[in-house]
């Protein structure tokens, strides 16, 4: 393999990985009882919404049986650099508790 090809399959997995996060994120804020656009519209108020979150909110499927926990939906989005997202979900978890 030629280094342009690894660079790409490189950026292929980074991808697949951030949407499996953003998929977390999205069952994370269901079974909480959290809307996830507004979360993330706390976290980025700057920004006009995320196309990739609203993309895969349409075609979500439920998995009751996926559990996914508040300090794993913490280290998931902090890993991919989302730690104003974290912040606000740390508020959320904190409020979840109370």
């Amino acid at each position: 393999m030629d280094r342009q090809t690894i660079q790409k399959k490189i950026i292929e997995l980074y991808q697949d990985d951030e949407m499996v996060m953003i998929r977390l994120f999205i069952h994370w804020c269901q079974k909480n009882g959290l809307d996830p656009l507004i979360l993330y519209s706390k976290a980025y108020p700057e920004q006009n919404g995320n196309k990739v979150l609203n993309q895969l909110l349409a075609s979500e499927d439920d998995h009751d049986d996926l559990i996914v926990g508040n300090e794993t939906i913490l280290d998931l989005l902090q890993l991919f650099g989302n730690d104003d997202l974290a912040f606000v979900v740390a508020g959320e978890i904190e409020k979840l508790q109370k």
